[in-house]
């Protein structure tokens, strides 16, 4: 009995977080382990189908750097990396949209489906949706095909969300001339964000989330501290583009954002519909 007791309760915490965010659109960044082991993929699956039931609007910007370093090896060739973006040459580019815009978004999508949900897969290229610019080059060292977020047209995944289905976007998109690139996910899922004014952010990641300078987990910060923190050194590494990531999305619009942990099984519910969270929250 105490353990239906305990249920009943979690129900009872998580029902002011669905009458808020009833119909509200929540833009998650999937990768990392969660991609990987196939126990978090089918928990992120079921998580996101429960979403999309009680009321909110998910979509999913997915990521795939070692499913397209692994294809790539089975072809011979090397990759490259400067500041953490893959060198994309015209042969690597064919592979990332084979990888990104084939496999792994299907895969999603599939899972989805086994979970009851409606997802549909995408790219950046599809009725326009990211427009991208070529990235310079980073210490002299030309990227390729690797673009930036220029502009983002969201009535496709706005008609989308509204009618049930669970758009799942790979981060491709095309320039001005209509070529081909390859974009970091974490921008791509940042600026789709924006343009959809959406109520979260939430970038799914392989670490508990922003750590403090003892390396115990902060549960919040607001963006003057989160610089604060970057110019202190605190945050550093890897996590650096996160929090510039999430950051810039507050500015454009987006309520909060979150950095969670997605080797946690029903990482995104346990953020969204619990008082204590499992990860680290930026807002205003």
């Amino acid at each position: 009995m105490e353990r239906l007791i305990e249920k009943a309760r979690v129900l009872v915490e998580a029902l002011p977080y669905i009458r808020e965010f009833n119909e509200k659109t929540v833009v998650i960044k999937y990768g990392g382990a969660a991609m990987v082991d196939d126990g978090l993929k089918a928990s992120f699956a079921t998580d996101v189908t429960l979403l999309r039931y009680i009321g909110l609007r998910p979509v999913i910007v997915h990521g795939g750097g070692p499913q397209i370093g692994r294809m790539l090896g089975r072809v011979g060739k090397e990759s490259t990396f400067v500041n953490g973006l893959r060198v994309t040459d015209d042969e690597t580019m064919e592979i990332v949209e084979m990888v990104l815009g084939g496999r792994v978004n299907a895969e999603i999508v599939e899972l989805i489906g086994r979970a009851g949900g409606r997802g549909v897969g995408l790219t950046g290229k599809d009725c326009g949706l990211l427009q991208v610019r070529k990235l310079p080059p980073i210490d002299g060292q030309d990227l390729g095909r690797v673009g930036t977020p220029e502009t983002v047209d969201p009535q496709l995944l706005l008609t989308m969300t509204q009618n049930g289905f669970i758009p799942v976007v790979a981060p491709i998109g095309t320039d001005a001339d209509g070529q081909t690139f390859n974009v970091n996910a974490d921008l791509a899922a940042g600026a789709i964000a924006s343009a959809l004014r959406a109520e979260k952010l939430m970038l799914l990641t392989d670490v508990e989330g922003v750590l403090d300078a003892d390396g115990k987990l902060l549960p919040s910060l607001s963006p003057l501290q989160a610089r604060a923190q970057i110019d202190s050194g605190t945050i550093k590494g890897g996590m650096i583009p996160k929090v510039d990531c999430c950051l810039r999305a507050i500015e454009g619009g987006v309520a909060s954002t979150h950095v969670v942990d997605g080797r946690v099984p029903h990482a995104l519910l346990l953020e969204i519909f619990t008082d204590g969270g499992v990860g680290t929250k930026l807002a205003q």
